[in-house]
């Protein structure tokens, strides 16, 4: 039987509801302003709701600050039946405070096996975050973990911090880890990708880092880390707006080449610097990964001219597995239509693609 997801767009609407009725329940409240007060009346309420297994809260832009999301936080560790959460507080301000005290109450919830948290801008630091990923980690049964903490000023002592004390997490399967302008930079990265390796039983990753003055020293390090995920057999990197150039694509290639599960991969590398070598060094050296069948490869605004794509092309048509290629070459030095076509042509020489998509125009 299809269970039936109860939305709620206003607090007093969800206040007048049978609470002990909810099992799935969306409360949407984006924009609402309902600040700390309305905060902590949602908290009180919600602790009401015993029979709750799956949970959506929309509390983007709303004033909220530490104590009232501690409160929030408390009304859902009562929540015992609860196991899949989305919970979105984006653009408030809860602070180190807040997202310490939030994990320890989150932690409280012995059946969350899925949980989805966003604290995009909430100014949480490097105390913050390793607060966060310590409390999380004694989430017993959590498989699936998605995490979006995109501009907290976390640094390379969060990002470390984090995901070292998320490696206690003994069931984590499935990792999303949005750090986008935290600036990590080329140490923290590592730093980043060998407690990810520590990860043991990580099979689906993503790992977002964009903004973060990385460099060759960094994407290399992070690719070595995370050729020792012995497990993962699902990765997606994005890396735009950072400053790896060739040699750091080449050695990206080099250190993935060594992920003998991996069958699904996306590397998204924007506004990189790379050029024709890099594009091709990186082509070259994932085609070592024998069991790939699906690639993405995203190169757009790069420094790519109409060879490099062409022995890209070639190089990929090679991919002994592959099936599923998309790759977008958008805003290099691709520009005649005749090029374009060249680069295509070269791709479909593979025999085993079943699909193919490619890009050289912005969307």
């Amino acid at each position: 039987m299809v269970k039936q997801i109860k939305l709620y767009n206003t607090l007093e609407e969800f206040l007048s509801s049978s609470l002990q009725s909810h099992q799935f329940l969306h409360i949407n409240l984006n924009q609402k302003q309902i600040g700390d007060e309305g905060s902590s009346v949602l908290g009180s309420v919600l602790a009401n709701c015993t029979n709750l297994s799956n949970l959506t809260i929309n509390l983007v832009d709303n004033q909220i600050g530490a104590i009232s999301v501690l409160d929030l936080g408390s009304a859902l560790s009562n929540c015992k039946n609860l196991s899949n959460l989305i919970l979105n507080l984006g653009y408030n301000q809860i602070g180190q405070k807040g997202a310490s005290g939030l994990g320890v109450a989150l932690a409280n919830c012995t059946n969350l096996s899925n949980l989805t948290l966003d604290l995009y801008r909430n100014q949480i630091g490097k105390q913050g975050a390793s607060d966060l990923g310590i409390a999380l980690a004694n989430c017993t049964y959590l498989s699936d973990l998605a995490l979006q903490l995109v501009d907290n000023q976390i640094g390379e002592q969060g990002a470390y911090g984090l995901v070292s004390a998320l490696t206690n997490c003994s069931n984590l399967s499935k990792l999303t880890l949005n750090l986008g302008s935290n600036q990590i930079g080329d140490e923290g990265t590592s730093c980043l990708g060998t407690a990810l390796a520590n990860c043991t039983n990580l099979s689906n990753l993503t790992l977002d880092i964009y903004f973060n003055q990385i460099g060759v020293i960094g994407v290399s390090g992070l690719g070595s880390a995370l050729a020792n995920c012995s497990n993962l057999s699902y990765l997606t990197l994005k890396i735009c707006h950072n400053k790896i150039g060739d040699v750091g694509a080449q050695r990206l290639g080099i250190a993935l080449a060594n992920s003998t599960n991996l069958s699904n991969l996306a590397l998204y590398l924007d506004f990189n610097k790379i050029g024709k070598q890099g594009a091709c060094g990186l082509g070259s050296a994932l085609a070592n990964c024998t069991n790939l069948s699906n690639l993405t490869l995203c190169l757009s605004d790069n420094l790519i001219d109409a060879n490099g794509g062409a022995d890209l092309g070639s190089t990929l048509a090679n991919y002994t597995n592959l099936s599923n290629l998309t790759l977008y070459l958008s805003q290099n030095e691709i520009n005649e239509s005749q090029q374009q076509l060249n680069v295509k042509s070269k791709c479909l020489k593979s025999k085993r693609l079943i699909v193919f998509k490619i890009y050289f125009d912005l969307f």
